[in-house]
């Protein structure tokens, strides 16, 4: 089956190969960016280059640097987990294996949050990923981390940014300023400063919602500040892991007893917007039935996701097995949630991600500092 996908804009880089290229300027040997003596990565969570179009009012700094060639594509599925483990190891999802926001252990059958779920009884950080972060192998520089104090120490940290010094300030404003002293301080300094208010407003009360455009002002000021504050001699660079759309709650799908499209699937992962759906045994044929008309969907099976490259070049073994048997991607504005579940938190979001259209995979790429021009 041939699938009929959004087209990647031309030209723009993988978000896999963002901070291989920044890290390259530290030597004069990037192919975009000019020589630096330290660098700033500057991670805004659920700004897409739609978002920030669509915005520009509320990010006058950020809307003065930003022109069409300067984004990069984000990997698929388009979350959080699966995006900044593919931005930190240098490496796609089907070779990291972090596979979506949940995804089922072949091993032991239970599907786990690939956020939270870390630890003895869940997901070992030193294994679960196939690939090693780029701040453990990378010893030539200092990898420093500004980010909020309770990410920390967590599992999805160690696992993605295992051997870098971890500064925890929860005020944006704050980190901003540890990230200025910290690239500062000694050349050859990368300093990831990650910044998930944008994010958390997006989910909380959509794109389109007063309190999402305040924290972009929040982020269109500190990445003002970064940009006075470098210089030459400071590298700094804004991206995202993805973008967001709005989903009304009239436009949720929410599937109950009974439904066909529930019968012969034994999990369900992933998340509203990108379901990874897990068949009984000897169920696939029927659960891809249930499903191929799907009005509102991209569906796919393992074999044609993986045959399309939406995972990348490559799959090992061990990671094909995390993947759904079944894949559905929301084409419009919906999302699809299980109705049989006592927990129904997750409707209560209203922007979403997760899928393949250009306002979730596409993201800015704004040089600053040393790499503005």
């Amino acid at each position: 089956m041939t699938l009929s996908l959004p087209a990647d804009p031309s030209g723009a880089p993988r978000l896999t190969g963002v901070l291989p290229d920044a890290v390259a300027a530290l030597d004069a040997g990037s192919t975009r960016w000019p020589a630096v003596q330290s660098l700033i990565v500057f991670v805004v969570d659920g700004l897409g280059a739609a978002n920030l179009g669509e915005n520009v009012a509320y990010a006058r700094f950020l809307a003065e640097h930003r022109g069409k060639k300067r984004v990069a594509t984000s990997v698929f599925p388009s979350t959080t987990a699966a995006a900044l483990t593919s931005l930190l190891t240098a490496s796609e999802v089907g070779q990291h294996g972090l596979v979506g926001y949940r995804a089922r252990d072949p091993l032991t059958g239970l599907v786990h949050n690939q956020l939270t779920d870390w630890g003895p009884r869940a997901l070992d950080p030193l294994t679960w990923p196939q690939i090693a972060p780029l701040s453990a192998t990378d010893t030539a520089h200092r990898w420093v981390v500004a980010s909020k104090p309770e990410y920390a120490g967590t599992g999805f940290t160690e696992a993605t940014l295992r051997g870098a010094e971890n500064f925890g300030e929860k005020r944006l404003d704050d980190r901003v300023e540890r990230a200025i002293t910290e690239a500062r301080s000694a050349p050859g300094t990368i300093v990831y400063l990650y910044a998930p208010e944008l994010d958390s407003a997006g989910h909380r009360h959509g794109v389109a919602s007063d309190r999402w455009t305040a924290a972009l002002e929040a982020v269109d000021a500190a990445a003002r500040r970064l940009h006075s504050a470098a210089g030459a001699g400071v590298g700094v660079i804004v991206t995202a892991d993805h973008g967001m759309v709005d989903v009304p709650r009239h436009r949720q799908i929410v599937m109950t007893e009974g439904d066909p499209r529930l019968e012969a699937a034994a999990a369900i992962a992933g998340e509203p917007r990108m379901l990874h759906l897990y068949a009984h045994p000897g169920g696939e044929a029927s659960l891809i039935r249930a499903w191929r008309e799907e009005p509102t969907a991209w569906v796919f099976t393992r074999e044609e996701a993986i045959a399309a490259g939406l995972f990348g070049g490559s799959v090992s073994a061990a990671v094909a097995a995390r993947i759904g048997d079944v894949m559905v991607a929301a084409r419009g504005r919906v999302a699809y949630y299980d109705g049989r579940l006592a927990d129904t938190s997750a409707q209560h979001m209203v922007g979403q991600h997760g899928s393949l259209t250009t306002e979730e995979r596409v993201v800015p790429l704004i040089g600053l500092g040393g790499f503005a021009g």
